[in-house]
């Protein structure tokens, strides 16, 4: 039996693209695949274009970065992906009277 990655590259050979306390956008709607307690398997933990803050940073299969994203809004830290994740900005709105 052969396992699937997603990717040949292994991250974890670079340092983590993403830092504690980083304020980061969602890319893709990010659903529940049955790891997430509480709730059920398919259930939209997390929709594109929310914001969050990245709270802690581990890994997973020897391979990638997984991100644990605190999305305040919704209540919920979520485990991502650097591919599922932006950095976001600071508000950089310039206020003309």
């Amino acid at each position: 039996m052969k396992i699937s990655r997603d990717s040949d590259v292994v991250e974890i050979d670079g340092p983590p693209q993403f830092a504690y306390g980083q304020k980061v956008r969602s890319l893709m709607n990010v659903r529940n695949d049955g790891t997430f307690p509480g709730m059920e398997i398919g259930d939209v933990l997390v929709k594109k274009g929310e914001v969050g803050y990245v709270t802690s940073i581990g890994t997973f299969l020897q391979q990638f970065y997984i991100y644990g994203v605190d999305f305040y809004e919704r209540g919920q830290i979520v485990g991502m992906k650097a591919r599922e994740l932006a950095a976001e900005e600071c508000d950089k709105l310039a206020h003309h009277e």
